[in-house]
């Protein structure tokens, strides 16, 4: 395992993701222990819970879906109040966070001392769809000219963020934005922020990303409308 110090614990947001959740979590084991490993399942109809259960893992479970900033703040809530950890990886439940690409995000982590490293995958020459490529291009660019950080991918959720970030970043918003809303924030205290290369990973797994309503809900974000 490639975690034994500092400590780190993993968060990993999940709505009806049973098929993918299975094969992350059994390949993460071999980077950290299930017990450091937590799963919020946002308000599932599948059998993301069971998935989760059965891999060992802490689970957390919402009744009713509260959308990933509502998973991910519930996490980080959790995690406070439960765990002694240096830092939190956040990884999608889709499959499209490799787990050894978290010695990217360490590395870099450890070098900087930065509050917060995102993920930063190429998408010249990958599958990621082109209307992806495109509104992660633009929301990437607006976030970097509106924190002067090295912000290259805005909208990744494969992040590294420390304790002392957590502590002192809160946000509002419930949906995707709210990935986008926790750079600002952290950004307008003065918290470091960096990039982190992993792979650019897309198959023909379901997307829960409505396109103009995220895109809604990141322009609202930038223009500081935290709802």
């Amino acid at each position: 395992m490639i975690f034994a110090t500092p400590s780190i614990v993993v968060l990993i947001p999940a709505f009806n993701a049973a098929t993918p959740l299975r094969a992350l979590l059994a390949e993460l084991r071999c980077h950290v222990d299930p017990g450091r490993t937590i799963v919020v399942d946002d308000g599932s109809a599948d059998e993301t819970a069971a998935v989760a259960a059965t891999a060992g893992v802490e689970v957390i479970r919402h009744v009713e879906n509260a959308g990933k900033g509502g998973a991910l703040r519930t996490g980080f809530d959790w995690i406070l109040a439960h765990r002694t950890f240096d830092a939190v990886v956040t990884m999608d439940a889709d499959g499209q966070h490799d787990p050894a690409d978290m010695k990217s995000l360490i590395d870099v982590w450890t070098r900087t001392e930065a509050g917060l490293v995102v993920g930063w995958r190429k998408r010249a020459g990958t599958r990621m769809p082109m209307s992806r490529r495109l509104s992660n291009k633009m929301t990437s660019f607006l976030v970097r000219a509106r924190t002067g950080q090295d912000i290259r991918d805005s909208q990744c959720g494969y992040r590294l963020i420390t304790r002392r970030t957590l502590e002192e970043v809160r946000f509002l918003a419930n949906g995707f934005e709210a990935e986008t809303e926790f750079i600002l924030r952290a950004g307008a205290k003065g918290i470091q922020i960096t990039s982190a290369p992993i792979h650019t990973i897309y198959s023909r797994e379901r997307s829960f990303m409505t396109h103009w309503k995220t895109t809604k809900a990141f322009v609202r974000v930038l223009l500081g409308e935290y709802t």
